[in-house]
Order: C-alpha cells, then structure tokens, then sequence
C-alpha cells in the first residue's frame, strides 16, 4: 500500500538525525517502503542501522550539516543536542523540523483508526499482543511497537493495508499527546519519569489530556483495578459520555468489569491459563498464555478488551495468544550459562517492572533466583528508592551494577550502592558489582544446576548473556568430538 499522506504533501526527502532509536527506526523504515527518499545519522552503529541499510536507508555514523541541505523536512529524537550540526543547518536553511513524536502524530492523523497503547508498565507485550490478534484476524494492520518481535518478522514495525495503526505510546515528555487515536487503551498509571512529571498529580493530568483527545464514537479500554485509572476516569467520564465514547474496563477478577478473568492455573513454567466470558453471547473461553507471570495476564485482558471492541472473535484471540512469544526484552531467553542453568533478559527499570518480573521467575521450577539489576537514571533512582528496596524480595540473590545515566549528569546525590545498602536491609542479599565483568565473575562462582538468572534494566546490562558461553552449544561441541 502506498499511504497518501496529506500533512507529506509536496515532500520527497526526509532525514532523520538519531535515526537508529526503536521508533525513528521504525517510522524512517515505514516512510522507505511508502516510497519518500530517507536518509539518517546517528551516534553509534547498532543492529536497528544494520536493517536500515539492508532496506536501502543510508546512514551516516556521527553528524555531518551537509547531510540535509537537499532534505525537504528534518525529523529528530528528543535525545539529541539542540547544538547538533545538522539542527543547526536544517534551521539556517528553513527547512521544516519536527521532533519525532510530533512527526509521528503527522502520519497517524492520515489513519482513520489509530489505536495506542498506553500506560505506565506493560505497553510493549499488549502493544505486540493486539498486533498479533490483528494479524491473525486478517485485518491487515499498521504496527509501531518499542521492541522487536517475531511477529512483525523480527523488526518494531508493519506496514498493512488498512486504515488500523497500532501504537505503542508513551507518556514520557507527554509524547503521546502528539497522537491522534481512534482507541486509547489504558494499562495503568503509576509514578513514573519524575525527571519530567513532577508528581503523580501531573502524571494523571497528562492521562486526562490523553483519554480527552478520543474523537466522537471512540474508544477507552481501561484497568478498572488501578487506582489511579479509575480517579482519572471519574474526572473524565461526564466529557467521554458527552462525545459518546464507548467506555470498557477490564479486570484481573471483578465480574463488574466488561471484561475479567477467573478459575486462574499456573504451571511449573510459570505459565497461566485463565477463563474470559465473551459478553456478546456469554460464551466463556480457556486461555493459555506461554509468558510468565500475573503481569502477563493484565496485559492479555487489555489486549482482549482492546480486540473485542473492534469485533475479533474470542476463539480467534483465543489461538493468536496462545502462541504469543513474548516480545524482545521481556522474560526474553538467552542461553543456557551452565549445567541446569538458564539466563533471562528483562526490560524493567521501575520497581513494580522489577517484582513482577521477579515475581514470574519464582513461579517456575528453580533452585535459585539471581538478579542482575542496572539502575536506570539517577532521578529515577532517587525519587523511587525506597520502592527499589521493596522490588527485590523475590530474588535470593540481587548484583547492582553502577547507575545508566542515560540523558542525565550525575549530581553526585545518589548511587548504586545506595540501592544495595536498603536492599540488604530489607532482607534479600544485595552485592555491589559495578560493571558486566563484575557480575559475570560473580554469577560464575554462585550458580548451581536449577539456578534462574535475570538480568534487569534499560541500559547495557542487556548484554550480560555476551560475558557466557552458551553452554547447550558447548556440549553439542564436546559431544561431536566424542
């Protein structure tokens, strides 16, 4: 499909500058295959750059201004410098600048059912689990979600041939505002990027700005047991009932909600099944997740909620989840580190991530649970101490690495070993290893045969599979010499 994108009338040429992140990736590879001419710079070479060139997007390695003085329009992430070089000349020249999520919202006004994913925690599985209901249902849809996934052919994004966009949006720096939707699913809201909101207070503001830009005949799919959901939707609803905007909250168990879950099983893997009633007949569906933990549940009944309101068939959404993976970055599996011995990866950088992470790995079979944690921020760090104290206590044993700065300076005011000293207070053994090689070192001499290890965070603590070798290979290897 090539999509007539009128706010692109007249434009031919877009460079993007941070064009490997996981969304300006996205829209730059969305934009290639709709036939405008893109080009991109970015600060490192990472695998996302690899695809980009593979599909015919040149990418230049650092910042050079002569790289836009043919662009029509300029498109960047809100991470780069405002002194960046090709800022600086795409504005001498007049040439039009967008920051990526107004960009973004540009291109979802020329869909006419854009549906975002929303919420403090959890917006990356649902965003993939609605996308794979979609798929399967044969309707077609446009993706934009925060991670890669199997689904979408191992990338972050699909390009369909329906007027249906689904959109992982996030709250940071109220990017979501940007974005037209047709259905605003809502998962949860919780104090979260306190570098930018300045309590929970504005937080819900922003939530309320959000759900208050639902068109006529539109959609809200909320969580009815949040809290804080529930406040905002009282402020709300007079307004949402006014524009006739169709309200369905879901549940982990209230019968009151449009949709809920009962008759919950777990198994030794951590996997659960649950039943759904379907409240269009009052059928009621089996369902089998293959991702662990309660976390995962909220985030198939927002995924339910979500299809259901644009009509899927329960015994659709029933299969499609059933064999849902999970997403890059979330309980993903590694590799086998030693005899009996398996390593996850996590994306989770806030504490309630953290103990449902946490908590999905002591419900399968193990001996131990080791975590590896890399604190996400030093505002972050700080703000939500005490909560990083509490988010431990399903692990037996927590390695903190040295604070990922990401966009902040280091004030000095808060450390990693600030996390280990409540950590140990509160009860779970906590070890101060500041670097990869740190933990690696120390997970080697700990580890035993049912032992699950988790590395958790946002930064490179991503990479501490690298520092092991596969050890299921290795004995492929020992065998085939024997």
């Amino acid at each position: 499909m090539t999509k007539d994108f009128a706010a692109l009338k007249n434009i031919r040429k877009i460079h993007m500058i941070g064009i490997g992140g996981v969304s300006m990736s996205g829209i730059a590879l969305i934009l290639k295959k709709d036939g405008f001419e893109v080009t991109g710079s970015d600060k490192n070479y990472g695998d996302m750059i690899e695809t980009l060139e593979k599909n015919g997007i040149p990418v230049f390695i650092g910042s050079n201004a002569d790289l836009v003085k043919d662009a029509d329009v300029v498109v960047y992430t809100s991470a780069i410098n405002q002194h960046d070089p090709e800022f600086v000349r795409a504005k001498s020249l007049g040439i039009p600048t967008y920051e990526r999520a107004k960009f973004l919202g540009l291109l979802l006004s020329s869909y006419e059912k854009p549906i975002c994913i929303s919420g403090t925690h959890g917006k990356t599985t649902t965003t993939s689990m609605v996308a794979s209901i979609f798929i399967d249902a044969n309707m077609d849809p446009n993706v934009q979600v925060g991670s890669k996934y199997e689904k979408l052919n191992n990338t972050n994004y699909r390009l369909g041939n329906s007027e249906y966009f689904i959109l992982e949006a996030c709250e940071y720096v109220d990017s979501f505002l940007n974005f037209p939707h047709h259905c605003a699913t809502i998962l949860n809201i919780e104090a979260e990027h306190l570098d930018y909101f300045s309590d929970i207070e504005d937080i819900k503001k922003s939530f309320k700005k959000f759900i208050l830009m639902l068109p006529e005949n539109g959609i809200l799919v909320i969580n009815q047991d949040d809290m804080y959901c529930m406040e905002v939707l009282d402020d709300v609803i007079d307004e949402l009932q006014r524009k006739n905007v169709r309200v369905l909250r879901f549940s982990l168990s209230d019968p009151d909600a449009h949709i809920y879950a009962k008759n919950f099983k777990v198994n030794m893997k951590g996997f659960y099944t649950f039943d759904v009633v379907d409240p269009r007949n009052g059928k009621s569906y089996n369902f089998y997740l293959t991702v662990p933990g309660i976390h995962n549940v909220y985030d198939a009944l927002a995924a339910i909620t979500t299809c259901y309101a644009y009509g899927i068939d329960f015994s659709d959404m029933k299969k499609s989840l059933s064999r849902f993976s999970g997403a890059k970055r979330r309980f993903e599996y590694k590799k086998k580190i030693a005899k009996g011995v398996e390593l996850y990866d996590d994306y989770a950088h806030h504490p309630t991530e953290i103990k449902a992470t946490l908590a999905a790995a002591k419900q399968k079979e193990h001996n131990k649970v080791i975590a590896a944690f890399q604190p996400h921020t030093f505002s972050r760090t700080k703000e939500l101490l005490e909560d990083f104290a509490h988010a431990f206590v399903d692990a037996d044993v927590v390695m903190i690495m040295d604070i990922y700065a990401a966009r902040e300076i280091d004030d000095g005011t808060i450390s990693s070993k600030d996390v280990v000293d409540l950590v140990n207070k509160n009860g779970t053994k906590a070890i101060y290893t500041p670097t990869l090689e740190d933990i690696a070192e120390n997970v080697k001499k700990i580890i035993e045969p049912g032992d699950i290890v988790l590395s958790i965070g946002a930064g490179n603590i991503t990479h501490l599979a690298d520092y092991f070798e596969d050890y299921s290979k290795k004995k492929k290897i020992q065998g085939s010499e024997k």
